[in-house]
């Protein structure tokens, strides 16, 4: 059944794949972006069924109206995908306040303020489900992107909250979590000032391995939003929904890791606790 989507971030990545195979599969699609007019040529292919709001997350007062308007005009919005976000690369040291207040403000601020700001509106239509794209960064870390995964792992604690809070007013929420994927996402990273201090550090192992193209990226965008689609579009969705080989892999050496940490720790954990008098 044809359902309507609203997506941030759909000018590009997998936001823009997301939008053009729903509207192919029959859907009505809710696309905000920056720069409108990037969007003008896939309006023209679907002017029925394709709507785009202009919305910058750096902005926040941009937020609530554009919501407002797509659930003004529309009966039902079943499915809000908050996608809209960047890279940030640089070891700690190297990043500018400009740098790690962008970043935050986006992938971190912008996607709260979108969620609660459709909370309500999902409430009173009966339900819904919020799709919030994350990574496997925000369950595994990489040298030289500490504020990107700062900013994925204060999401997905975030979402995962929300999700408890509003299951009873039967909206869902999935976690999409893909590994290293072919989109165009590091041509948009933006990158530190180098110091010479880090050149023969992970981070700027790293470094080389983005600017040489090294650094293994397996992911198919294709896949990884019909694999989005699918999940958004099942009974009973999963809250995390991890996406490609290298996720799978590294996430799962990563919780493997820090259960044998937390079991080789059983006896301390226990000691914290209160005892009774």
């Amino acid at each position: 059944m044809p359902k309507t989507w609203f997506i941030t971030g759909a000018t590009s990545g997998l936001g823009l794949e997301m939008a053009q195979q729903l509207l192919a599969e029959g859907h009505t699609v809710i696309a905000t972006a920056r720069r409108p007019e990037a969007l003008a040529k896939l309006v023209q292919d679907h002017p029925a069924r394709l709507e785009v709001i202009e919305l910058d997350l750096m902005a926040p007062d941009s937020i609530a109206p554009a919501v407002e308007k797509a659930f003004g005009r529309h009966e039902r919005i079943d499915v809000i995908v908050s996608n809209a976000g960047y890279g940030l690369f640089g070891a700690a040291e190297e990043l500018s306040k400009a740098q790690i207040d962008r970043q935050i403000a986006i992938n971190l601020a912008g996607s709260i303020h979108l969620i609660r700001t459709a909370l309500p509106f999902l409430r009173r239509q009966g339900g819904g489900r919020i799709v919030q794209v994350s990574s496997e960064g925000g369950q595994i870390a990489y040298p030289g992107f500490s504020l990107y995964h700062a900013t994925k792992w204060g999401i997905e604690g975030f979402v995962e909250a929300v999700a408890q809070e509003v299951a009873p007013f039967g909206i869902d929420v999935i976690i999409a979590q893909p590994g290293p994927t072919a989109t165009n996402f590091g041509a948009n990273l933006d990158r530190a000032e180098p110091l010479a201090a880090y050149e023969e550090t992970p981070a700027g192992t790293v470094r080389r391995a983005i600017g040489d193209g090294s650094f293994e990226i397996k992911g198919d965008a294709a896949r990884t939003v019909a694999a989005i689609i699918s999940a958004a579009g099942s009974k009973s969705p999963p809250l995390r929904l991890t996406l490609g080989s290298t996720a799978y892999s590294s996430i799962s050496q990563a919780l493997s890791a820090r259960l044998s940490a937390l079991e080789a720790q059983r006896d301390v954990a226990h000691s914290a606790d209160r005892q009774n008098p």
